[in-house]
C-alpha cells in the first residue's frame, strides 16, 4: 500500500459522483465505484492489488460504516411506520417463503450448495437504496409508509440472516455471535436512553458543537471498532456490527452534526475506497469462462423482481413491489464474505453482483413508474 494507489483509488472513486450525476436516472453512487474497481482491479489493467493487507483493513471499516450508515436509514423512529407494520411484515413474510422456494429451485438448477443463501438474496431489499430513493422522487402516502416498513423488516431480517447461511457448518458459532454483537449493541441502546433522559446527550452534544471536539463521532466510532472486533472474534461479518450500531443510533435519533460528521467520512473516504476494492477484487474473467455465472446472476435478479411482484396479490401496488426488490448491502456483504473467505466457487461474487445490479434497474424503473401512477408528493396535494 502506496500513496499513489491511495490516490489512484480515490480519484477511481470520483467515477461513482460522474455516473450518478444525472438525477433522472437515478443510478446509485457505488455503481460507478464498482466498474472503476472493476477495471483497475483483478478484471482490468490490475493496478489495485485487492489482497493487500492496509488496502483490505480500510476498505473492512469502509464496510462496516457503510453498514452503520445504512441501518441509521432504517426508519425506527418514524410513528407513520407502526401502523403499517402489519401490513409491511405480511408482505416481508410473503417474500421470504417464496423466496426460499425460488433459492432451492435455482441451487439446484446450477448445482450450488447455497440454496439458503440464494433465498436470503432473494428476499432482501436495501434500506440504504430505496429510502433515498423513496425521498429524492417524493412518494407518499400509505401504501408507500407500508412500503417502508416492509423494507425495514426485510432488511433487517435478511442482514441477521446472512451471516448464518452463508457457512452453515459455522452457523452455530455465528449465531452465538450475532447474539453477542446484539447484546451489546442493545447495552448501547439502554445506556444512551438513560443518558438522553438524563440530558447527558444534550450536554454533551453543545460541549462538542461549542468546542468543536466531534465528540458524537468519536464515542460512535470507538463502539462500532469494538463491536467490529467482537464480530471478528466471535467469526461473524462486521456488517451485522455496523448494522446493529446503525440501529441504536437510528432508535435514539440521530443528531445532524453526527450525520454530517459519518457522511464526511464514510461518503467521502472510506465507503468508496470500500466498494472500489470490491469492483478490483471481483474477477469478471471467471465469469467468461463460465458462463453459467452469468446466467446464475440473471436468474438471481430475476427472481428477486418476480418474487418480490407477487405481493400485488395481497394489494401491493405492482411499481411498490418492483422497487422492494432493490439489493445492495446484502449482496455486496454475500461477496464480500464469500471473497475473503473462499466460501463461494471463483466467479460466484461477480455473479452475485450481476443478480443486484439487475434488481437496481428495475427498482429505477419502478421508481419513475411509482410517480406516474400518482404516489409523488404533487399529485397527491393536487387530489
Amino acid at each position: 500500500m502506496s500513496f499513489e494507489i491511495l490516490a489512484l483509488v480515490s480519484a477511481a472513486a470520483l467515477a461513482g459522483p460522474l455516473l450518478a450525476v444525472r438525477r433522472g436516472w437515478h443510478l446509485p453512487v457505488v455503481l460507478g465505484e464498482l466498474l472503476a474497481g472493476i477495471i483497475l482491479g483483478t478484471t482490468g489493467f490490475r493496478l489495485i492489488h485487492p489482497d493487500d493487507p492496509t488496502l483490505t483493513f480500510l476498505a473492512d471499516i469502509g464496510f462496516a460504516l457503510v453498514m452503520f450508515v445504512a441501518g441509521t436509514h432504517v426508519p425506527v423512529r418514524n410513528a407513520s411506520i407502526r401502523p403499517a407494520l402489519a401490513k409491511g411484515a405480511t408482505w416481508a413474510v410473503l417474500v421470504g417463503v417464496v423466496a426460499a422456494a425460488a433459492g432451492f429451485g435455482i441451487a439446484q438448477a446450477f448445482g450450488s450448495g447455497h440454496a439458503a443463501l440464494y433465498a436470503v438474496l432473494i428476499a432482501s431489499s436495501s434500506a440504504a437504496f430505496v429510502l433515498p430513493l423513496i425521498d429524492s422522487l417524493g412518494l407518499e402516502g400509505t401504501p408507500v409508509i407500508q412500503l417502508m416498513a416492509q423494507i425495514a423488516v426485510a432488511d433487517t431480517a435478511c442482514i441477521v440472516a446472512l451471516p448464518l447461511v452463508i457457512d452453515p457448518g459455522r452457523a452455530p458459532r455465528a449465531a452465538v455471535g450475532a447474539v453477542g454483537v446484539a447484546a451489546l449493541a442493545a447495552l448501547f441502546y439502554v445506556f444512551l436512553k438513560v443518558a438522553d433522559g438524563r440530558g447527558w446527550l444534550h450536554s454533551l452534544h453543545q460541549e462538542s458543537k461549542d468546542r468543536g471536539f466531534a465528540l458524537e463521532l468519536r464515542i460512535n466510532l470507538g463502539v462500532l471498532f469494538a463491536l467490529a472486533a467482537l464480530a471478528v472474534h466471535a467469526h461473524v461479518s462486521i456488517m451485522l456490527a455496523g448494522f446493529a450500531l446503525g440501529l441504536v443510533i437510528a432508535g435514539v435519533g440521530e443528531p445532524r452534526r453526527l450525520a454530517k460528521q459519518l457522511f464526511s467520512i464514510t461518503e467521502g473516504f472510506l465507503g468508496p475506497l470500500f466498494f472500489v476494492w470490491l469492483g478490483a477484487s471481483l474477477n469478471l474473467r471467471d465469469l467468461g469462462a463460465n458462463p453459467s455465472l452469468i446466467l446464475l446472476g440473471v436468474a438471481l435478479g430475476l427472481a428477486a423482481v418476480a418474487v418480490h411482484c407477487l405481493t400485488r396479490l395481497l394489494g401491493q401496488p405492482i411499481a411498490l413491489a418492483a422497487l422492494a426488490s432493490a439489493q445492495l448491502g446484502v449482496p455486496v456483504a454475500a461477496a464480500t464474505i464469500g471473497e475473503q473467505s473462499h466460501l463461494l466457487q471463483p466467479g460466484e461474487p461477480s455473479a452475485l453482483i450481476l443478480g443486484a445490479l439487475i434488481t437496481i434497474g428495475s427498482a429505477t424503473f419502478a421508481g419513475a413508474m411509482a410517480v406516474r401512477k400518482g404516489f409523488d408528493t404533487h399529485t397527491i396535494r393536487r387530489r
